[in-house]
């Protein structure tokens, strides 16, 4: 059934509108029977949990992934976007979750990309400068165009791929998870673009699993559960909070009740850092992870966080003070020796680019790193030891899949979480650093995160909590370090008391001064 226009939007307006889509994978109904519908000037939320299709609508309409049934309808005329150069000449334009940019690129290069201003059939650098510049006043964006694209932050980024749609001549937007990974002054900023281009007639399509978001800034709303649309192009405002939960995972979540954990034991700390400075920029810092305990690690995007992290498993090197696992000093020099000598495991934030390897199984990327327990002889794997292994953290975290030999870039991000974990899991470390677990994971994906966690602290291990997300770290951490500009300024116990505790910690943040607790 076609889905019916928002209140008080004629049908004649429509800019978009995707009809009884269906596409199957090997194994896998990834849509089935999808309508959606975009009007000019509307933000329109496209919502679902990790694996309902939201990626694969994106790609469909993109002309990434062509449809095995249904039709794409822009401007009031059928369109057949048979690749992505067909969808941009249609006037969608989409910006994804990962950056797509080319890093060796300048900003200019990047907006101009694929459709080069030309003179006497050469490059007009010239022309490349001033399109550029033209379409980052649109947004009131200051950036020099010849700046190296790798100088920006990931929302400044985020930013010039919104400006090479503009470039485009863009009437449809789709902006896949934008808030991420940046802090919230950049989401500010975003907003402001969004709220723009909106006002200016651009259809808007926001991917979010934020669902504050949402509800500031978007006016209609199309749910997908299980490849289906449940809720199809029906204004936001008819619909509360906990409806579009229900509607999403197809129950009541409920609130998350934050468990009574046990009283953690007195033991010497299993991961200590001493008046730390790194090649990072890190300067004294210093902090401890005791068996059995969850320390969070919070600051704002660019605090110097993953940094420390990635000096904590030897990706980055220590320059003065002490790093020490079980009280012994220690030099880890690279992730294998972090993870086979000294128990660390650091589950990445980075999860498609370092967590997962996406052109191999399910079955290899969570069974790499105990290869040598699962040999039966030299150079040889046991095969059966290898699916059991897997079978068992695919059970144990409920991963979503077709089957162990399914490519894991084929997996929802959630899903990809899970494999990710899973990998580090199996070599059953003592201490884990778990860097941004929830990025980009929907509701029921993200409570089960938490109960995992809450459980392996409570089995003896030492945890280092790494998260963007305040409400997440104020839920998980028994204990909260406030990083900022790659100096620790102060440590909280947590009371789990949202107000209080959110209070103390951006204090610390904007001045560095300790909170009496």
């Amino acid at each position: 059934m076609n889905p019916e226009p928002p209140t008080g939007t004629p049908r004649a307006t429509a800019t978009l509108e995707a009809l009884h889509i269906t596409k199957t994978f090997p194994g896998v109904k990834a849509l089935d029977d999808v309508s959606i519908r975009l009007a000019p000037g509307s933000v329109h939320a496209l919502l679902g949990e990790n694996g309902a299709g939201k990626s694969t609508l994106i790609k469909a309409l993109t002309g990434v992934h062509q449809p095995d049934s249904g039709s794409i309808v822009v401007g009031g005329a059928e369109r057949r976007l048979s690749d992505p150069s067909a969808a941009r000449d249609a006037g969608i334009g989409v910006v994804h979750q990962e950056r797509n940019v080319i890093r060796g690129f300048t900003v200019g290069e990047n907006i101009v990309m694929g459709r080069m201003p030309r003179r006497a059939g050469r490059i007009d650098w010239a022309g490349v400068t001033r399109e550029a510049r033209r379409c980052l006043e649109l947004l009131d964006l200051e950036l020099d165009p010849s700046t190296p694209i790798v100088d920006l932050s990931s929302a400044q980024m985020q930013l010039v791929e919104i400006a090479r749609a503009l470039y485009t001549e863009t009437t449809v937007l789709l902006l896949d998870e934008p808030t991420a990974s940046i802090s919230a002054a950049e989401s500010d900023r975003l907003f402001r673009v969004v709220d723009r281009l909106r006002d200016e007639g651009t259809a808007i399509l926001f991917v979010s699993h934020k669902l504050e978001e949402v509800y500031a800034h978007c006016d209609t709303v199309t749910v997908l559960r299980d490849g289906h649309s449940v809720l199809e192009s029906e204004p936001l405002s008819a619909h509360s909070h906990d409806e579009i939960v229900d509607t999403m995972v197809g129950r009541a979540l409920g609130s998350l009740t934050v468990p009574d954990r046990r009283a953690r034991p007195v033991a010497a700390p299993a991961l200590s850092l001493v008046d730390v400075t790194t090649t990072a920029g890190h300067h004294g810092v210093g902090l401890e992870v005791r068996p059995g305990e969850i320390l969070g690690l919070y600051g704002l995007v660019g605090a110097g966080r993953t940094e420390l992290a990635h000096a904590i498993v030897g990706l980055e090197r220590i320059t003065a003070g002490e790093l020490r696992v079980n009280g012994e000093p220690v030099r880890i020099r690279s992730l294998r020796e972090a993870l086979h000598r000294y128990r660390v495991g650091y589950v990445t934030e980075n999860r498609k680019e370092e967590g997962v390897f996406l052109e191999q199984s399910i079955t290899r990327n969570i069974a790499v790193t105990v290869w040598s327990k699962l040999q039966r002889g030299p150079g040889f794997i046991s095969a059966k030891k290898e699916r059991d292994l897997v079978a068992g953290y695919v059970s144990d975290l409920d991963i979503r899949i077709s089957s162990q030999s399914q490519l894991t870039g084929r997996l929802s991000g959630g899903n990809q979480q899970k494999v990710s974990l899973a990998k580090w899991l199996a070599a059953e470390p003592e201490i884990l650093i778990i860097d941004e677990p929830t990025v980009g994971i929907d509701l029921r994906t993200k409570r089960s995160f938490y109960e995992l966690i809450w459980k392996l602290a409570d089995e003896g291990m030492a945890i280092l909590l790494i998260s963007s997300d305040l409400a997440e770290m104020i839920t998980l951490a028994d204990r909260i370090a406030v990083m900022d500009r790659f100096v620790i300024n102060g440590e909280l116990e947590n009371s789990h008391d949202y107000d209080s505790m959110s209070r103390d910690v951006i204090h610390l943040i904007h001045s560095g001064a300790e909170v009496a607790r």
